[in-house]
């Protein structure tokens, strides 16, 4: 059983000390947003300082400045035009072309690859395209280097486009000719 203590001067708590058990107080209204507002805030400069940060490595920020700075001359600066380099169409047999037939009619692919093949090309495989439905042929080429390569595929073959993509580059095929039903051959 539970002793009983006489009461003493710690039994009565004044009305005007608002404590709550021997060392808190109550907590004021609303102090929990004030955690809120930091961690907002705490939030924007991280966001802002990662971004700051991921412009400078990748260049897109510069305190270089630019290397010629405006001068201050009577007469007006006449721009210098930059020549753009022209591709020339190659021919280059050490260079393996694979050709798809992304149509309905049957044979097509092989006598886009018997085309090439007359005019020089090392024919890879020769398949039908995962689509039946193409209106383009294009000649897909993987890498920048082989442009004027695909430049002359699509020579070979009347109303032909180019286009540089990585999607044909596991093939191992250095281009790829996607047969439309534009193909007029």
């Amino acid at each position: 059983m539970a002793e009983k203590y006489p009461r003493d001067r710690f039994d009565d708590i004044p009305d005007g000390l608002q404590r709550v058990g021997a060392h808190r107080a109550p907590r004021p209204k609303g102090r929990g947003w004030i955690a809120v507002g930091w961690a907002a805030l705490a939030v924007v400069v991280l966001v802002a300082a990662g971004i700051f940060g991921l412009s400078l490595v990748s260049g897109s920020i510069s305190f270089h400045g630019s290397a010629a700075s405006p001068s201050h001359s009577s007469g007006t600066p006449t721009p210098t035009a930059t020549p753009t380099p022209t591709i020339v169409p190659t021919v280059d047999p050490s260079l393996t072309v694979n050709v798809l037939n992304g149509t309905t009619t049957s044979g097509l692919g092989s006598k886009v690859a018997d085309t090439l093949k007359t005019a020089g090309w090392k024919v890879g495989a020769v398949a039908n395209a995962d689509k039946q439905n193409l209106t383009q042929t294009i000649v897909y080429y993987s890498d920048a280097k082989n442009q004027a390569a695909a430049l002359g595929v699509a020579q070979s073959l009347p109303g032909a486009t180019t286009a540089l993509t990585q999607d044909f580059a596991a093939s191992g095929a250095d281009l790829t000719v996607v047969v439309g039903s534009d193909y007029k051959g």
